[in-house]
């Protein structure tokens, strides 16, 4: 067990403390003051730099008028203070300085003292980077955009609701999708989008019927049909619920040919070239 201290053995711990805090208090003040007046020194010269001719040199000149200002302003309060307090006019100021010196000091001089970190500036702060243990933020997710067109869907949509022509927002409406993947499909076929006309609409971006490219042979295509409706390519009608609606495609060496599935014996005309 710790005996306890006499006042002497205290006196003589507390001004031991009070010189090593001393001297991390004069460090400290000095380190302060220092850095200060790096920030002052960048900001200044930030200042000044963004400015070029004329701009520049007014720049200067206002920077010199305000340093000699304030040389002013901190002379004229040490001369002051120095003879209010030689003459003795002012005991408190000694007295009063020398206490908070003291309080300072011996608040410094304890074991494991270290200076308050200065609190980040515009000029300083910085976006802290991730520490390699800490996982990695989630990605945000987008949001998944409109599905995309197949060429036969477009040329069937094209022929469906042409007078001979289709404008890009009916058929957008038609594939349920958006403008742009039309767009980004007809193009990928080499389908010009052009000015065209369609019964009761003013002229507007479209794909003209006589345009239509002709698709390579692949493998037998699938009904295509308009949006919410059956894609039943059978042409029998073996469940009693009436002719079927919509448009199938079938490929041939020739070009596409549409057939209307509401009428099984009528093709409804020829893709191609």
């Amino acid at each position: 067990m710790s005996r306890d201290l006499t006042t002497m053995q205290w006196i003589r711990q507390a001004a031991q403390r009070i010189s090593t805090g001393s001297g991390r208090l004069a460090a400290h003040l000095a380190t302060q003051a220092i850095d200060r007046g790096r920030r002052v020194w960048r900001r200044a010269t930030g200042w000044l730099g963004e400015a070029s001719g004329v701009g520049w040199l007014l720049r200067l000149a206002v920077l010199l008028a305000v340093a000699v200002v304030l040389r002013k302003i901190v002379t004229t309060v040490a001369v002051g203070l120095y003879t209010r307090v030689e003459s003795g006019a002012a005991p408190w100021l000694v007295w009063g300085a020398a206490g908070a010196w003291v309080v300072a000091a011996y608040r410094c001089g304890r074991d494991g003292w270290k200076p308050k970190t200065p609190a980040p500036t515009e000029a300083t702060s910085a976006e802290p980077e991730p520490s390699s243990d800490q996982p990695a933020p989630a990605a945000e997710q987008t949001p998944a955009g409109p599905p995309p067109v197949s060429p036969v869907a477009l040329v069937a949509a094209v022929r469906d609701i042409g007078t001979p022509h289709a404008q890009l927002k009916p058929l957008a409406e038609r594939l349920g999708t958006t403008t742009d993947a039309v767009r980004a499909t007809a193009a990928g076929l080499g389908w010009e989008v052009k000015d065209v006309r369609m019964q009761g609409r003013s002229a507007s971006a479209g794909l003209r019927w006589d345009e239509a490219p002709s698709l390579p042979p692949a493998e037998p295509l699938p009904a295509v049909v308009g949006a919410g409706q059956r894609a039943d390519d059978n042409d029998d009608d073996t469940d009693g619920e009436g002719p079927e609606k919509g448009v199938r495609v079938v490929r041939t060496d020739g070009g596409l040919i549409v057939y209307d599935l509401a009428d099984r014996h009528r093709r409804r005309g020829t893709v191609g070239h």
